[in-house]
């Protein structure tokens, strides 16, 4: 009962609720194909990357999401070309970019004058401190996702699941596919404010994960995961208010442990002998 009562009072409270629900739309949606095209490691390397962008925004003088906006934008471009024309090289590239943009935004931040910002905040997250602009800005970059997909809803299943028979069929699978990353990197920005760098690749392909337990089909799968993704955020911040725990990584948790046991459990279900 406090929680509801501090939801009811409190506008920061609130705030962070809306903000991790709004930013779970996006996040099932593109995370469902990111999970059917095994792609984690890439969505990794653009979320890492995304540090090098927020530390030359504030080096600039500029926003720090604007920075996170163009690095995600930026690096989803580079990592898109490197996986569709370095194959050989691609873990290596992946790596150095992950490793130097990150590096980057360490080394800007050092040299910023007056720069008090903790650093935490961008690795963990600060849900609690969601304002005005920030859900203006998930809800106009979960519109654009969300109309995105829509208007190519083919042509990125086309994509994610065989990409010689999307190029015989006529799509662009080089266009599509770093659109679809482009996508990615801007999800990830949604996701900073909530669980952090470090715990956003967790939460963009754990929901959707789970869903693929259950769903065969990718629409359904979607819709599972922007539900799962809302009840992780919802259930998290309840538990880390009740018990006083950090909420992005209270989140992550709850998802991890959701995901563990729907594991065994579909494992079990298919060792079962039919009678």
């Amino acid at each position: 009962m406090d929680f509801f009562q501090a939801l009811s009072e409190y506008n920061f409270m609130r705030y962070a609720l809306i903000g991790g629900l709004l930013a779970s739309v996006a996040c099932g949606i593109v995370g469902s194909f990111v999970v059917v095209k095994r792609i984690s490691y890439l969505a990794g390397g653009v979320a890492h990357s995304i540090i090098g962008g927020v530390g030359t925004a504030y080096f600039l003088g500029f926003s720090p999401m604007l920075g996170a906006i163009a690095a995600a934008v930026a690096f989803s471009v580079i990592l898109g070309w490197v996986s569709l024309r370095l194959r050989e090289y691609e873990d290596t590239v992946i790596s150095a970019l992950w490793s130097m943009g990150m590096a980057l935004g360490i080394l800007f931040l050092s040299k910023t004058p007056g720069f008090n910002m903790d650093l935490m905040h961008f690795l963990f997250g600060s849900i609690l401190v969601i304002g005005d602009g920030d859900l203006s800005l998930i809800l106009a970059l979960d519109l654009l996702v969300v109309v995105v997909i829509l208007l190519f809803y083919k042509q990125f299943v086309a994509v994610s699941f065989d990409e010689e028979f999307a190029r015989l069929r006529g799509v662009n699978v080089e266009r599509f596919y770093l659109l679809f990353l482009i996508l990615v990197g801007l999800t990830v920005v949604l996701f900073i404010k909530i669980v952090g760098v470090i715990l956003v690749i967790a939460l963009l392909t754990l929901p959707a994960a789970i869903s693929g337990h259950y769903v065969r089909s990718l629409n359904k799968m979607m819709v599972l995961a922007v539900l799962f993704g809302m009840v992780f955020t919802a259930s998290g911040l309840f538990v880390s208010y009740v018990y006083d725990f950090p909420p992005g990584s209270t989140i992550v948790v709850l998802a991890g442990v959701t995901y563990l046991v729907s594991l065994t459990f579909c494992g079990l279900l298919r060792q079962t002998p039919i009678r």
